[in-house]
């Protein structure tokens, strides 16, 4: 079964308050839902209509582990605490 990622590519952050109380909250929300963080920091470069933003990646063992992560009570408090804090790019891609 292929593994899945979560790519959160940071547009802007316009209330950085926000998204501390967002990670607060939403990093051990995704660990228990069995993510793994593999990258969380700013774009070391940006090309075509990219920024150097934030930029976050997560692994998870499956597809439905990585939805079911999102759609958790947990994480959806997580969103709450984020409101309109940031502008972002949130995929979930399947591994190959």
């Amino acid at each position: 079964m292929p593994k899945a990622y979560w790519i959160s590519a940071y547009r802007s952050i316009s209330d950085p308050i926000a998204l501390t109380a967002y990670a607060k909250l939403a990093v051990p929300a995704l660990q228990a839902a069995g993510g793994r963080t593999l990258a969380r920091a700013t774009a070391a470069a940006a090309y075509e209509s990219g920024v150097k933003e934030r930029t976050v990646l997560i692994e998870f063992d499956s597809l439905a582990q990585a939805l079911a992560a999102h759609d958790s009570p947990a994480y959806q408090e997580a969103l709450r605490a984020l409101g309109n804090g940031v502008v972002r790019d949130l995929r979930i891609v399947e591994g190959l």
